[in-house]
C-alpha cells in the first residue's frame, strides 16, 4: 500500500505541528491513489444481487463501479464501523469520503431524513467515536448535511445546540483525524444568502477544518455552485476550499419549488475528481437513493435505493 509507505513520514509531521495546524498536516489527496470504490454501495449492491434485471449492468456501470460517498448515522459502534470503512480503502490506497449524518434535528425542513443522535450528548460521543476511527487514516468527510441551512426550521435553542454541536465536530476531526480533509456542509445556490450562510460556518467553527460543502444532494450545476461558493467565502474572514456535489447536477435544478426531491430530468454529473473548480467534485449524494416519498418516486422512503430513479438519471430523464 502506497499509504502504508508515506504515513510514518505524515504522522511525524502532525507531532511536529502546533495543534492548531492539525487538520492540514498532510493531504489526504497526495496519500492516496484516487477514490475509493464502496463495493457495497446501494447500487452496486442492487446490481449484484439482481443480474437477471435488465437494468442491472447498466445502473453498475454507470453508478455503481463509481466513487460514491458512504453516509453514516447512528451506530452503537460508530468507531470500528468507520474504522473497518477506511481501513478497507486504505487497503487499496483510495480515499473514501465520508459523511457524518447523526446531529439531532436532522433534516429539520425536509422531514424525510429526520432523525440523528437522542441527545447533544449522545451526538458528542458518537463524533468523537467517528473521528476516532479514522485516526492516521486519509479521508474525506461531509459534516452533517443541511444543518447549518436549515436553521429557519429550528428555534434559537435548537439553533445554539446545533451551531456547539457542529463545532465540536470540527474540533475532533481536527484533533483525531489529522490526515482528513472536513467540510462544513453550507447548503446550496437556492438556500439562503451567502452572508447568513458565512456566518453560521464560521460559528460552526470552518476554521478547524478544510473547508465546505455545496450542493449536497441538489441539482444545481457546478458553475452555480461555485458562484455561490465563492460568494460564500467573500463574506468570511480567510476563504476556505469547497467541495461540490455532482452527483445529479448535469441538468441543473428545475423551476419547481419541489425541485430538490426526486424531481424529472435530473442526471448524473462529473463523477469524483480532484478540481473541477473546487477542492473537489464529488459524488455526495448516491444516485439513485430517494429523497423521499416525492417526485417521481412517490413510494419509496428516503435514503431506499429505487433502479427506476438510478436509470432516470443515467438517461437524463
Amino acid at each position: 500500500m502506497r499509504w502504508i509507505t508515506r504515513s510514518a513520514v505524515a504522522v511525524c509531521a502532525v507531532m511536529l505541528l502546533s495543534p492548531a495546524t492539525h487538520a492540514t498536516a498532510a493531504s489526504p489527496l497526495d496519500l492516496t491513489s484516487g477514490f475509493y470504490v464502496n463495493p457495497n454501495s446501494a447500487p452496486a449492491t442492487w446490481a449484484r444481487t439482481n443480474p437477471s434485471d435488465s437494468r442491472s449492468s447498466r445502473i453498475q456501470s454507470s453508478i455503481g463501479s463509481k466513487p460514491i460517498a458512504r453516509w453514516f448515522g447512528n451506530d452503537a459502534t460508530i468507531g470500528s464501523t468507520v474504522a473497518d470503512y477506511a481501513g478497507a480503502a486504505d487497503g487499496q490506497d483510495k480515499l473514501p469520503v465520508l459523511v457524518a449524518y447523526n446531529i439531532p434535528n436532522r433534516d429539520a425542513c425536509g422531514g424525510h431524513s429526520g432523525g440523528g443522535a437522542g441527545s447533544a450528548s449522545a451526538y458528542r460521543t458518537w463524533i468523537s467515536g467517528f473521528a476516532a476511527g479514522i485516526g492516521t487514516k486519509p479521508a474525506v468527510v461531509i459534516i452533517e448535511p443541511d444543518a447549518l441551512a436549515a436553521y429557519g426550521c429550528l428555534t434559537q435553542a435548537q439553533r445554539d445546540e446545533m451551531a456547539g454541536l457542529l463545532k465540536y465536530a470540527t474540533e475532533q476531526l481536527k484533533a483525531k483525524a489529522p490526515n482528513t480533509y472536513a467540510y462544513l456542509d453550507a447548503g446550496n445556490a437556492g438556500w439562503g444568502t451567502p452572508s447568513t450562510m458565512a456566518y453560521r460556518l464560521n460559528e460552526a467553527g470552518v476554521a478547524n477544518i478544510r473547508g465546505f460543502s455545496v450542493n449536497v444532494s441538489n441539482y444545481y450545476t457546478t458553475s452555480q455552485s461555485i458562484s455561490y461558493a465563492g460568494a460564500v467565502n467573500s463574506f468570511l474572514p480567510a476563504a476556505r476550499p469547497f467541495v461540490v456535489d455532482t452527483s445529479r447536477n448535469a441538468n441543473g435544478r428545475n423551476s419547481d419549488p419541489n425541485g430538490w426531491c426526486n424531481p424529472a430530468g435530473a442526471k448524473l454529473g462529473v463523477a469524483a475528481q480532484a478540481g473541477g473548480g473546487a477542492d473537489m467534485v464529488l459524488w455526495v449524494k448516491t444516485p439513485g437513493v430517494s429523497d423521499g416519498p416525492c417526485g417521481i418516486a412517490p413510494g419509496t422512503p428516503a435514503g431506499t435505493f429505487n433502479p427506476d430513479l438510478a436509470i432516470r438519471l443515467i438517461n437524463g430523464t
